[in-house]
């Protein structure tokens, strides 16, 4: 029998994967029951800030109202409490944070407030099926219902995400956060690459996927020919180049190994960066000109 695999990969539209290991239903109960606790302490706090201003004012018929707003403060927290710390908090919960687990989308993307809503409004079905507590003790009131989960723990073992019926609803899935992932540092012995990368703006910052993409490419890139190099590169630069106003012409693959030296190699520290490397060759579009040659490309 084959062991359960719990990672998948994600292949991004530049033909990039990565992998991610998915929570299974062991890590995400104590998750839930963490959130389900938050909940309660939450509506707990505001009852009791609304029954003490209640007693100050001495409103007539206030008790009925507090009532009112008690069941309906429990029905937002029930169903709202997750959409806004999961669309707001890039996939986390108290509950998921505490256990170091997220929502991504199925593409690994983070999810938006959309899907994030129609995961958790059914959430009541992946419950089911109910128990009433009274047909274990007469004396609990036949309001109260005790989830039993058993059609969510059956979707998220038989789909291959281990999605239960409000991930497979929403297009998510939840994964373990990768909190100590270190990139993998690729040395670049080419001067064009500290040159070029002196050209990039200054303010510019990665996001967490560039720098994983930029990692996995600087890493790989030795094994793909030239051609192949520049197919994926452009792909990838194509709104980077206007981004930083650079000449259409600029070799793809130069330019993202710039941009990995730039924000994981580079140190101020360091000895000034030889602009020669260029040999005279401005990448900037303003800078372009009959006689400017162009970078060379790069050998095999």
């Amino acid at each position: 029998m084959a062991a359960l695999d719990t990672t998948i990969a994600v292949v991004t539209p530049e033909n990039i994967a990565f992998d991610y290991q998915l929570a299974g239903p062991f890590r995400r109960l104590p998750a839930y029951l963490i959130d389900v606790l938050a909940r309660w302490m939450m509506l707990a706090l505001i009852v009791l800030v609304m029954w003490l201003l209640g007693g100050l004012i001495s409103f007539a018929g206030l008790s009925s109202y507090l009532l009112a707003a008690t069941f309906l403060l429990y029905f937002v927290l029930t169903n709202f409490y997750g959409t806004l710390m999961e669309s707001h908090f890039n996939g986390k919960t108290i509950g998921k944070w505490a256990c170091g687990i997220r929502v991504v989308g199925i593409d690994g993307g983070p999810i938006d407030v959309g899907r994030a809503l129609l995961r958790n409004l059914i959430r009541v079905a992946d419950l089911a099926p109910y128990a009433v507590l009274n047909q274990v003790n007469d004396d609990v009131p036949p309001i109260f219902f005790l989830p039993m989960g058993i059609f969510g723990l059956i979707t998220m073992i038989c789909t291959r995400r281990m999605q239960r019926l409000g991930d497979l609803a929403a297009g998510t899935m939840v994964i373990v956060d990768e909190r100590n992932w270190d990139l993998p540092l690729t040395r670049i012995e080419d001067p064009r690459v500290a040159a070029l990368s002196s050209y990039l703006p200054q303010d510019y910052r990665i996001s967490r996927s560039m720098a994983r993409t930029l990692a996995v490419y600087a890493e790989r890139r030795h094994y793909l020919t030239p051609m192949r190099r520049r197919e994926i590169a452009r792909k990838l630069t194509t709104h980077l180049i206007d981004r930083f106003e650079f000449r259409r012409d600029i070799d793809p693959d130069l330019l993202m190994q710039s941009l990995y030296y730039k924000n994981f190699l580079w140190e101020p520290s360091r000895e000034p960066i030889d602009l020669g490397a260029l040999a005279g060759f401005s990448p900037l579009a303003k800078d372009v000109a009959e006689a400017n040659p162009r970078v060379p490309e790069p050998s095999s």
